[in-house]
């Protein structure tokens, strides 16, 4: 179901207390500035590891309506904006629950959350995924289907943390 779907992803960070505690503050506490204390590492990983991949566009992974009004800022976008790619906004959350919520097994089992704008942007193009926490992977898994359907050639990821 999932075999070549997400060609790889590569975190900067692995989940502890002390990245556990920033990321609350940044994320959840609505400190949209604390970004800056990672862009160079987040700038730095993608440098080394992903810019010689021919990646044509970022996609932020995209908050629901009602996720981004209540946090003031989409957090994908903040550390997607660190890179120099353009970024192309193709995909919408269709599904308003909060990931953070929900069992690991909820989360692997859940039907796609995004849905596609503008298909035709997507075909023939390599795309790289930015989020600020992988966990079990199925929101970038979903979002990088949705792409794969729609003609990318090739979708990676970049995250923030790793869980």
């Amino acid at each position: 179901m999932w075999k070549n779907i997400l060609h790889k992803n590569i975190s900067v960070f692995e989940y502890n207390d002390a990245v556990k505690e920033v990321l609350a503050t940044f994320k959840f506490r609505g400190d949209a500035g604390l970004v800056n204390v990672f862009q160079n590492d987040f700038l730095g990983v993608y440098k080394n590891q992903i810019s010689s991949q021919n990646i044509d566009y970022a996609i932020p992974i995209p908050l629901s309506k009602v996720r981004l009004y209540e946090r003031g800022f989409n957090q994908a976008k903040l550390l997607a904006d660190f890179l120099p790619i353009p970024q192309l906004d193709v995909l919408q959350r269709t599904n308003h629950e909060k990931q953070s919520k929900k069992s690991r097994l909820e989360r692997l089992t859940a039907s796609n959350v995004f849905s596609v704008t503008e298909s035709s942007k997507i075909d023939n193009r390599s795309f790289l995924l930015i989020d600020d926490i992988y966990t079990t992977g199925s929101t970038l898994r979903h979002a990088a289907k949705l792409l794969i359907q729609h003609g990318a050639t090739s979708v990676s990821s970049l995250t923030l943390i790793r869980s």
